[in-house]
């Protein structure tokens, strides 16, 4: 970890964000209500990374006060490879979703195989976490989603090109049916309407934002697909319910340059209202709980390994957009680390938790609105690769 804050404190110091860092209170914050939940990936082996296999798991992060800290952990098949949305946290915080979309494989243990694991994890008692159950879904099970009305869970079948639907009744999950996308469609994302009626496939292999309609427990296309750029990854809608806001990490359809955008579909209208450069590979974004605000994680080209030269020079970035009626505008920025996954906001909008994979460690930065500020005191470090991450707030 002392590479990232180093880095971190040095660049802070050279510009005027020092200022505001400052200006903004250390510890303590006011306390926070909530839990956040962060799958674990055990299996993503580096090849000058002394560390051997470790088990996939599932942490539970007190919220509640400051600074946040783990408080439970339970072992579950978890995969930090396919978008950081593989976390579903129910309203009230009774369970959550994670998905496994791969598999240590001890034939070939540099390169784990593909998986399909839908697990359920109790946490009516935070400190206890349990798996209630684990099944079957989808290879390459991804981003996964629960409908507003808690009766139905959708996971991203990347693998087969599909999205799985399950029904959910109580905290127990049972097959019903599946929504084919189409070869190549490769979803890694879905998600749910706010009023339940519609869900949203993000299909990277055709870069589109494929629409379904929901009734009772059956989905199916309704064909108001919208391409909103080259190869587009995770997405949030907005409480309101008018916008999607989804990440690309190829860049824009017409243009030539890669360099990652964010894109705010028109829900109503079907088509895209903005899109915004981001920067180099951005995979991750989650709204804010009051709505105002998107963050963006950019991989930015970091080292994966510390032996590589550009270790020390190279961070991921974390970027905070204010969301308007079909406008997003930057606000703040700053260093994350490396192989940065998922992130999360707490209740009150003015915390957020990012994974760093590389760090083995959950970075926490405070936000007011315009300064965006690491707390190095406040890292978590984890026996495995953080992957994914998410609150009842998330999805």
């Amino acid at each position: 970890m002392q590479p990232v804050n180093s880095q971190q404190l040095r660049r802070l110091a050279n510009g005027a964000l020092l200022a505001a860092a400052l200006s903004l209170p250390l510890c303590p914050l006011a306390a926070r209500a909530g839990l956040a939940v962060a799958a674990n990936d055990g299996k993503q082996l580096q090849k000058d990374d002394p560390n051997p296999v470790t088990p996939d798991s599932v942490s539970v992060i007190d919220l509640g006060h400051y600074p946040p800290k783990v408080i439970g952990s339970v072992p579950v098949p978890a995969s930090m490879i396919g978008p950081p949305d593989a976390v579903a946290v129910a309203r009230g915080e009774k369970f959550a979703i994670v998905t496994a979309a791969q598999k240590f494989d001890p034939a070939n243990p540099m390169t784990p195989a593909a998986d399909d694991k839908v697990s359920v994890i109790d946490l009516s008692h935070p400190t206890h976490p349990r798996v209630l159950q684990t099944l079957p879904s989808g290879a390459g099970a991804s981003g996964v989603s629960i409908n507003p009305a808690g009766t139905l869970v959708l996971v991203a079948a990347k693998g087969e090109d599909a999205i799985i639907v399950f029904k959910l009744a109580g905290n127990r999950l049972s097959a019903a049916g599946r929504v084919d996308l189409g070869k190549g469609a490769a979803p890694t994302d879905v998600i749910f309407a706010t009023d339940g009626r519609k869900a949203y496939a993000v299909a990277q292999g055709v870069s589109k934002i494929m629409e379904m309609g929901v009734d009772g427990n059956r989905l199916a296309l309704t064909g108001n697909d919208v391409a909103t750029g080259r190869s587009p990854y995770g997405a949030a809608v907005t409480p309101d319910g008018a916008w999607l806001i989804n990440t690309n990490v190829g860049g824009a359809l017409d243009s030539s340059d890669r360099t990652g955008t964010i894109t705010m579909v028109d829900l109503k209208e079907h088509k895209v209202a903005a899109s915004v450069a981001a920067g180099r590979v951005p995979e991750h974004v989650a709204l804010s709980p009051d709505g105002k605000y998107a963050l963006v994680v950019l991989a930015n080209g970091a080292a994966t390994v510390k032996s590589d030269p550009r270790y020390a020079s190279v961070l991921g970035i974390l970027k905070i957009y204010a969301v308007g009626p079909g406008t997003l505008t930057e606000v703040a920025h700053a260093d994350s680390g490396h192989w940065c996954q998922g992130a999360t906001w707490s209740d009150d909008s003015q915390m957020i938790l990012q994974q760093c994979a590389t760090e083995r460690a959950i970075l926490v930065y405070r936000f007011d609105g315009h300064a965006l500020v690491q707390d190095p005191a406040a890292s978590m470090v984890f026996e495995s690769r953080p992957g994914a991450v998410a609150t009842q707030h998330s999805r």
